[in-house]
């Protein structure tokens, strides 16, 4: 799961890996409209596993950050409305995600990404953010047995 949730810079929400094309990768958003497209080389795609939060000492994965959400709410959506909630109200609440969060490097836009991205994959059903998916686990890049 790690390598197939994809983040595509200037695009919003989520997008899980389908297929490879010859200069582009199909996606699919994680949203209700389950919309797929093409995502070329020229955009700046990032994989979930190769995202981490700023902490006090070293960084933390973002995996294990989505966890640590993830066990705060009972792997419920987000009880914090991330566009609503003040800056003070974000930051109390992402404290207790993360206690030792860089809090002069990470930002409040950074914090309600997360939250935004955590309701994503929750309301898709991802929830096992510590274990790659197993080919039985839903829908395989590749289908060859």
């Amino acid at each position: 799961m790690q390598q197939t949730i994809l983040a595509i810079a200037g695009k919003p929400g989520l997008y899980k890996l389908v297929s490879r094309g010859n200069n582009n990768l199909i996606v699919e958003a994680l949203d209700a409209t389950h919309k797929r497209m093409p995502a070329f080389a020229t955009d700046r795609i990032t994989s979930l596993a190769d995202i981490a939060m700023f902490t006090e000492t070293d960084d933390v994965p973002l995996m294990d950050v989505l966890d640590n959400l993830k066990t705060l709410e009972n792997g419920k959506k987000a009880s914090i409305n991330e566009k609503k909630a003040s800056g003070d109200e974000l930051r109390a609440y992402f404290t207790k995600v993360l206690p030792e969060w860089d809090q002069e490097r990470v930002h409040n836009s950074d914090i309600k990404k997360l939250i935004t991205w955590y309701n994503i994959l929750v309301e898709a059903g991802i929830t096992d953010f510590k274990e790659e998916m197993s080919p039985t686990d839903g829908d395989n890049i590749d289908d060859r047995k």
